[in-house]
């Protein structure tokens, strides 16, 4: 006979971890005294794996939920006598272990799930994803399995008449993290179509463009099966508002639920983002630790706001996640999904007994604003077929013309003309950026070092927010190693030229040169961008980024 364990007595046993992890940063805050800054970094210490555990625990009520719905969904009737058998519709499930046959044996016989009771699910909602078991499983999955991290960034993207904007959005978010920043985190790229041969071209540009961060896990893609969506000309017309866009805002709805249903076991945090935005530098960390705080001094804050426009920028605990999952099932056909966040608010907090001015005063505590606001809308062509979106948060300030680093001392030159004071030599020293005429074949910029460097990580941006377009096209980067052997495997593992430089790295098509220097090239003498074609416009260096370590 199998040990059987109540609901009750798990439960105990899991406060019992929360204890025995918290009560030791209990008792240092307690013996810190006066020592206000240690007082208040362990505080926020104490308030990040608070929300941890929360998120834990959200978890491991799933793991219940899902035993639960099985034993109710299969007809399962608790054995009498010694309990080694569990019937299910007439059937002896005598593969099922003696632990899994308690579990189901008490989640049915407990009065908490009664045989006869069952709550509602997606399935009363959505009641056409019974027509097919496979209407809530992935048409398309690109995954490294990446679990256990901080922040879940949601991307939706469809498919748009005139301009894609994925690609740039993608790059944007991706450099605006250092490389702790993008080790706690994962994009999920959520494809908003059926059509299969379209979603596997959108997964093929990201795999080729962004083959390093597929590979490690911090960018997934999926889309849904075509039997996720209910018939959408039979949708209820609502708000007085044409067929095309209740079908737009109610399939919308769905593909966030859907995003977000996926998202929820990966992390602490989920961030809705769209496909067409910019983000600030170090955003990922000025999120944490705003959230971090706001829970150490006991906010009990739902959503975390750091753009102002529609669902740009907005935080959650996963562990809430379900909240806003079946609400959106609830209501997808009724209202946009940024009016559905508000009335959820609303419905939690505002009494009708009281004034709108109060009512404004409960939702300020539930959703909090972070100012300046850390993204930006840039895109113009609405998803919406016939609607352009010109939308931008003034919260956002000025987006940089370029971005400086403390690079090493060298000798810096090009036969490019500067427009005006935009030097190569000013934007190596992070004073402006370069912005150069025409470039043309055999066009060189050079980084000769004052003495060899341990140079291991470069990063070359071209073009900048204003002018976009002026960006260095076929362009290599190529480094003079100080004395590398003629034998040496290097020399046959990247190109050379015919005087002494390896070709190592070259320009994307954003504009973009980055990448890690091979250990085995040694100290470097000089790294150089080498332009191969005529170019129709200038070219701007907002970016120039050499370090002799792994991390910036």
């Amino acid at each position: 006979m199998g040990l059987t364990v109540s609901p009750l007595r798990r439960r105990g046993c899991f406060l019992i971890i929360i204890v025995i992890i918290l009560v030791p940063f209990t008792i240092l805050l307690l013996l810190m005294g006066p020592d206000l800054s240690a007082e208040q970094t362990l505080s926020q210490r104490l308030a990040e794996y608070q929300m941890r555990l929360q998120y834990l625990e959200s978890m491991y009520r799933s793991r219940q939920e899902d035993v639960a719905i099985l034993s109710q969904y299969l007809g399962l009737s608790p054995s009498t006598g010694d309990g080694a058998n569990v019937t299910i519709n007439g059937s002896l499930l005598d593969a099922l272990s003696p632990e899994t046959r308690a579990i189901l044996r008490n989640m049915t016989s407990s009065p908490r799930f009664p045989s006869s009771l069952r709550l509602p699910t997606a399935f009363h909602f959505l009641p056409h994803l019974l027509d097919d078991p496979s209407s809530l499983r992935p048409a398309y999955l690109l995954s490294r399995g990446r679990q256990g991290i901080s922040v879940v960034l949601g991307v939706p993207t469809v498919k748009r008449d005139k301009q894609s904007y994925l690609m740039g959005t993608l790059q944007n978010l991706i450099s605006n993290m250092d490389d702790e920043e993008q080790n706690e985190t994962m994009i999920v790229v959520f494809v908003g179509e059926t059509d299969l041969e379209y979603v596997q071209l959108v997964a093929k540009q990201i795999e080729v463009r962004f083959s390093m961060y597929v590979e490690n896990g911090l960018i997934e893609v999926l889309s849904p099966p075509q039997s996720y969506y209910p018939n959408m000309d039979k949708l209820r017309q609502t708000l007085n508002d044409p067929p095309e866009r209740v079908k737009w805002r109610s399939k919308q709805n769905l593909d966030f639920a859907f995003l977000m249903a996926y998202s929820q076991p990966k992390a602490t945090f989920y961030v809705q983002l769209e496909d067409d935005i910019l983000a600030k530098r170090g955003f990922i960390t000025i999120m944490k630790k705003f959230a971090v705080e706001k829970t150490a001094r006991k906010d009990a804050w739902f959503v975390l706001d750091f753009c102002q426009l529609g669902f740009i920028g907005k935080m959650f605990k996963s562990a809430e996640l379900p909240w806003l999952i079946t609400f959106f099932q609830m209501f997808y056909n009724d209202k946009p999904v940024d009016w559905l966040l508000e009335h959820l608010i609303y419905t939690k907090v505002c009494n009708w007994e009281k004034d709108m001015k109060h009512c404004k005063q409960e939702k300020s505590k539930l959703w909090l604003h972070y100012k300046p606001s850390l993204f930006q809308h840039i895109g113009t062509t609405s998803s919406l077929k016939g609607k352009v979106q010109k939308l931008k948060d003034k919260q956002f300030g000025k987006i940089p013309a370029f971005y400086p680093h403390n690079n090493p001392a060298a000798t810096v030159k090009t036969g490019i003309t500067p427009y005006k004071g935009h030097t190569i030599q000013r934007a190596y020293l992070g004073e402006s950026f370069f912005w150069g005429l025409l470039p043309q074949p055999g066009d060189l910029i050079e980084f000769i070092f004052n003495k060899p460097y341990n140079l291991k990580k470069y990063l070359f941006r071209s073009g900048n927010t204003e002018h976009p377009s002026d960006r260095l096209y076929n362009t290599t980067i190529e480094v003079l190693p100080e004395s590398l052997p003629e034998n040496s495997p290097i020399w046959s593992t990247f190109n050379s030229t015919a005087d002494g430089f390896l070709i190592i790295g070259s320009f994307n098509a954003l504009g973009i040169a980055e990448g890690s220097v091979e250990p085995q090239i040694g100290l470097i003498k000089e790294i150089r961008l080498h332009v191969h074609s005529d170019s129709e416009n200038w070219a701007i260096l907002s970016e120039i980024m050499l370090q002799d370590k792994m991390n910036r």
